[in-house]
């Protein structure tokens, strides 16, 4: 999913923020912690940032104009008008003690505007007309508590000076500032619990959103619970409570924008499990530690590394089991489909199921009873079904989903999601039945081969049958009623030599003609045998084919010497490919080429012809796939109508 391009008006105001903060830090750059000035300003304008993505995406969003204006508010206000006071003190300029006003005044407007979005969030609607009362709460106690807080005395800590100088003395102050904060503590509870009911009560693409907002939510009140007390106990602590509250817009912005919506479920169970498997460790690292220490001493290097190593060993003895509770707990589902898979695998390592029985687990494991699974034998072929046939098409409604082993395709899975979240629970479960689907893909393709095996076969006996019975019958009514036709010839000429020479002499020449014939029909009958031209090799036997051939035909073959068989087979392709171009191809040229590559030999024939060639029934291209099939080799076909063809034959050859 690509991000929005920013409108006019959102990206005028976020560049507005972005250059308040640049001219913030340098203004306050060595006046105060660095962290302080850099964090800070990362995240007003991550707020005000993606507030603008999701006005521009969504103009009428009111979420988003609320994030935006936050950012604006904070960047002139409070960081702005921070760094120009603390310059102002240092260097003497006018109007600090007014910039360190505004900016004492800038945090507490803010709490309405928070309020609002946590009541809104993500459906811009209330859960009923009453959560008002909650929002106008926070808006009364800011009113309390803003004069409250200016004219406080004890506000002095937020002037360079140490003191207010617009200070109000008396009790009045502090008791406004104590009310106000109090009704606007009560209206971000308030607020909080309603997102949590909101939450329990929601399902689909809401339930998604409010899994971010919660989680981000609830990282940032487990940070502010504690921030009254740590934040004067280490300095550390402003800097973590920056970056949390950086996490806020931006799981925010996710949830709205719907970008990676449903890897919502992944960070949340990876986020309960570290942080268990970091309680449970720091708790045996400290026992480790006290338990040694009193032993040994603690100053003792043995007790650091002790801790260490049982630290190290209880994670890797507890991240697995850690990691599947949580998963039970926060993902359900995936565990739930996980445990289907496992369960399969365990029964396929036990001899109990088939691998082929995978798709049941699929479809148990992903709740869908038509899921398909399809094998990928070969990269240029088509997929198969279980039973090695030809796939259907697929639904354009259905997903497809490639099944990876290695980085080649071996399998696809068609099904139908429902969401994002299925689609995101796809690859776990294909990773986890990947071995039973390269299990199922292998049977299937050898069942596949052993049935093409026995097809060629019974299509060679077929062939050798028909090609007997072929011989039979021209010797029958051929060259054997020739010859014997020759032999009444010759035996008429016996009779005739003592009466007429010149008759005699005809009926000889008749007879030898005769007995030429018989010779030329007995050559084609002893076509299909070894050929006598292969005695001087390959190379030889395929140039002479070559030139006899009506059209030219170019011979690229060295004097290399294979197994007889491998000859003689590599022969009759040449022979089939030649025939095919000058016979049916109309081809003007012909480039026939024969090479070894490694343990296999390569024999292609190439035309310029029409094209359009295919293997089809009868003993042509057919049978001559099956005589290579039968030692163990591929034939290829590439001919596309106009292009000419090339027939290839690959023979393994490993002498």
């Amino acid at each position: 999913m690509a991000l929005p391009r920013l409108r006019p008006l959102p990206g005028l105001l976020l560049a507005l923020v972005v250059l308040a903060e640049v001219a913030a830090i340098a203004l306050s750059w060595g006046l105060e912690p660095a962290y302080d000035t850099v964090l800070y300003a990362v995240f007003t304008c991550t707020l005000a940032g993606s507030g603008a993505l999701i006005v521009s995406r969504h103009p009428r969003y009111v979420i988003g104009w609320l994030m935006l204006g936050i950012g604006v508010q904070g960047a002139l206000t409070s960081d702005l008008a921070q760094g120009w006071g603390l310059r102002a003190a240092a260097e003497g300029w006018p109007g600090g003690p007014t910039a360190e006003a505004i900016t004492s005044a800038s945090w507490l407007p803010q709490a309405p505007a928070i309020v609002l979005i946590v009541l809104l969030f993500p459906t811009e609607r209330l859960p009923s007309r009453r959560w008002w009362l909650v929002f106008w709460m926070s808006v009364l106690g800011v009113a309390l508590a803003e004069p409250g807080w200016v004219f406080n005395p004890r506000a002095g800590s937020e002037y360079e000076s140490g003191t207010n100088p617009y200070a109000i003395e008396g009790p009045s102050t502090g008791v406004m500032f104590g009310i106000g904060f109090v009704l606007i503590a009560g209206a971000l509870i308030a607020a909080f619990v309603g997102a949590a009911l909101r939450l329990r009560r929601s399902t689909g693409i809401e339930r998604q959103q409010l899994k971010w907002f919660a989680l981000s939510t609830g990282g940032l009140v487990f940070v502010l619970a504690p921030a009254g007390v740590l934040w004067f106990v280490t300095p550390l602590w402003p800097a973590v409570v920056a970056v949390v509250l950086t996490v806020w817009p931006i799981t925010i912005a996710i949830a709205v924008l719907r970008y990676r919506l449903y890897d919502v479920d992944l960070v949340i169970s990876r986020t309960f499990s570290y942080a268990a498997l970091t309680a449970v460790l720091a708790i045996v690292y400290a026992t480790v530690v006290v338990v040694l220490g009193a032993v040994v001493g603690r100053d003792s290097p043995w007790v650091t590394a002790a801790a260490t190593l049982l630290a190290a060993g209880a994670f890797k003895l507890l991240h697995r089991r850690v990691q599947e509770r949580v998963d039970r707990r926060f993902r359900r589902e995936r565990h739930d489909a996980l445990d289907v898979v496992a369960g399969f695998v365990e029964e396929l390592r036990n001899d109990r199921v088939d691998p082929e029985a995978v798709v049941d687990a699929l479809r148990d494991a992903l709740g869908d009873p038509a899921l398909e699974l399809r094998f990928v034998l070969q990269p240029d072929e088509p997929p198969v079904d279980q039973r090695g046939r030809p796939a259907r098409p697929v639904d354009a409604a259905r997903d497809v989903y490639a099944v990876r082993r290695g980085g080649m395709v071996i399998a696809e899975v068609v099904w139908s999601a429902d969401d994002d979240a299925d689609r995101g629970l796809l690859p776990a479960v294909v990773a986890a039945a990947g071995l039973p689907i390269e299990m199922a893909r292998l049977r299937v393709e050898l069942r596949r081969r052993l049935n093409e095996v026995d097809a060629s076969r019974a299509r060679i006996v077929a062939v050798a049958d028909e090609e007997r019975r072929r011989i039979e019958r021209d010797l029958h009514d051929g060259a054997q009623q020739r010859l014997v036709s020759i032999g009444l010839a010759l035996r008429h000429a016996q009779h005739q030599l003592g009466a007429d020479e010149e008759d005699a002499q005809r009926t000889l020449d008749g007879a030898v003609v005769e007995i030429a014939s018989a010779i030329e029909e007995l050559r084609e009958l002893a076509q299909g045998l070894r050929p006598t031209l292969l005695e001087a090799g390959l190379g030889p036997a395929l140039r002479e084919l070559a030139s006899r051939s009506p059209v030219p035909v170019e011979v690229s073959a060295t004097g290399d010497r294979y197994p007889p068989d491998i000859e003689a087979a590599a022969y009759f392709v040449a022979c089939e490919g030649l025939t095919n171009a000058v016979k049916h191809a109309r081809a003007d040229q012909v480039v026939l080429r024969v090479a070894r590559q490694d343990s296999v030999v390569v024999v292609s024939v190439a035309d310029d012809g029409v094209g359009g060639a295919a293997a089809g029934g009868g003993s042509g291209l057919t049978g001559l796939s099956d005589r290579v099939a039968a030692h163990g080799g591929r034939l290829r076909i590439e001919s596309i109508r106009g292009s000419g063809t090339i027939l290839s034959a690959e023979l393994p050859c490993v002498s």
